[in-house]
């Protein structure tokens, strides 16, 4: 029997005092959850830039189970003292599309459009200094004028266009022949643009400033004027507008293992002797934390790989990993993956301190130790059905020299529906070591905004 279904690595302690808790008013705002630089004192430990279709989200996954993966080891191990940077071709619309489709994490900046949008934080606050950067020697009705002469080229859908991006389908073979025509004649016409295919059927044209490349190269000249430049920063792609994520200096990259043919075809003409470029054998979210071990820049072990917590040996103690690994042992039980105990029950009970409350998102109050006692009737009710928990935005922060605030989304996924209550926890470390783990002390959860369970009875912790 594996620590994580034994007794999650945790031990009772009743003589704990709680630290003082809150206002409501803290626990019912997001706000309370920060994702922007201004958070990180001082350098980001990693910082991670990628794409999203077919390299950190796969479409051939019904599961997810590559993403989830992904999920928990940044949650766990780096949410706290890095970055994580989406990079998608996508506009905004559609970049929300997909967040409400797939379980995704929340990015500290979100590049969208191919590099021609860059935004900060939950609220996706738009840098109006890149815009300004990039609007020199562009004129977008001109590109829409010269366009029109090329019968090939069939315009996306109206949401992918953008005031800074064109974007066409047109076919593999025209394309080249029509990149080389356009570029010339928009030339001619005194614009500065950029013309970037992808997909094997994508064309987007955008000012010659903008590209995913030249938005990383602006973000990390940022972060070093503020004295933030990451330690390491590695870029994530799969197609040919990923192209220049890869190119840029001192950055490591990493190929997912479905990389299209133009990434191939660019990496083997201007990479292939390049170290810290390399072609992952896993796909998408996979080959991502392949590339974090193959790199060395942290840990590169999901949780929802580890079958035994107790080989984990911790050094300190880590709320982040506690919450990870707390929640997956909830999403196991709720499959009906471990056994239905009482020996399990009684360890759950450990974690938690029974005296102290848990905050139901309906606004229920219960102490945590009858909460627990609650959770036997729903052993395996997800049973056979896609159900699956991730944490998004663990962010501790030490309030005593024995406890710490952790404020968190914890969102369910079952089939189609999607519940997300924002949450706060307690946890202590009086009278325990750092192989015993943190006690619960304190749990209340508030319904993120559009996102309530339709039943608040089949909501648990």
């Amino acid at each position: 029997m594996t620590s994580l279904t034994r007794r999650f690595n945790y031990s009772v302690c009743y003589c704990c005092s709680t630290p003082k808790i809150p206002s409501f008013n803290y626990f019912k705002s997001e706000a309370n959850i920060k994702s922007n630089m201004d958070r990180l004192a001082s350098a980001a430990r990693l910082m991670i830039v990628s794409d999203l279709d077919q390299t950190m989200v796969d479409h051939h996954d019904p599961e997810n189970l590559s993403l989830l993966r992904f999920n928990a080891l940044w949650e766990a191990n780096y949410r706290e003292s890095s970055l994580l940077v989406f990079s998608t071709g996508r506009s905004p619309i559609l970049y929300e599309e997909l967040r409400k489709e797939k379980p995704m994490l929340t990015p500290d900046v979100t590049i969208m459009s191919v590099g021609t949008e860059i935004t900060y934080g939950n609220s996706m606050v738009p840098d109006d200094g890149w815009e300004a950067l990039l609007n020199n020697k562009w004129d977008r009705k001109i590109v829409t004028e010269e366009t029109r002469k090329f019968p090939e080229l069939t315009l996306q859908s109206e949401t992918e266009q953008r005031p800074l991006k064109v974007s066409f389908y047109v076919h593999k073979d025209k394309a080249q022949d029509i990149m080389k025509t356009l570029s010339k004649s928009l030339e001619e016409r005194g614009l500065d643009v950029k013309i970037i295919y992808s997909g094997g059927i994508a064309l987007d044209i955008l000012p010659q400033g903008g590209g995913k490349g030249q938005a990383l190269a602006y973000l990390l000249k940022k972060l070093k004027r503020e004295g933030k430049l990451p330690n390491n920063t590695l870029a994530c792609g799969d197609s040919g507008n990923d192209a220049e994520l890869l190119s840029i200096p001192d950055v490591y990259g990493v190929m997912v293992a479905n990389a299209q043919e133009e990434l191939l075809e660019w990496h083997a003409a201007n990479a292939k002797d390049n170290p810290k470029v390399i072609h992952a054998a896993e796909r998408c979210a996979a080959g991502i934390i392949q590339a974090i071990g193959h790199f060395n820049l942290g840990p590169s072990i999901s949780p929802r790989d580890v079958t035994d917590m107790s080989e984990i040996k911790m050094k300190n103690f880590v709320p982040a990993y506690e919450v990870v690994k707390f929640y997956l042992f909830f999403e196991k039980w709720r499959r009906g993956e471990i056994e239905n105990s009482d020996l399990y029950l009684s360890n759950m009970k450990a974690v938690c301190r029974p005296s102290d409350t848990f905050v139901h998102p309906s606004g229920v109050e219960k102490s945590l130790e009858e909460y627990v006692n609650t959770l036997k009737k729903c052993h395996g009710d997800k049973k056979g059905k896609q159900y699956r928990i991730w944490v998004d935005q663990v962010l501790p922060t030490q309030v005593g020299s024995d406890s710490w605030l952790v404020s968190f989304k914890k969102w369910e996924l079952c089939g189609e529906e999607r519940q997300c209550c924002i949450t706060t926890v307690v946890l202590s470390s009086k009278n325990v070591t750092v192989a015993d783990g943190l006690t619960w002390t304190h749990v209340h959860q508030t319904w993120l905004p559009g996102a309530a369970a339709s039943d608040s009875a089949t909501w648990f912790f």
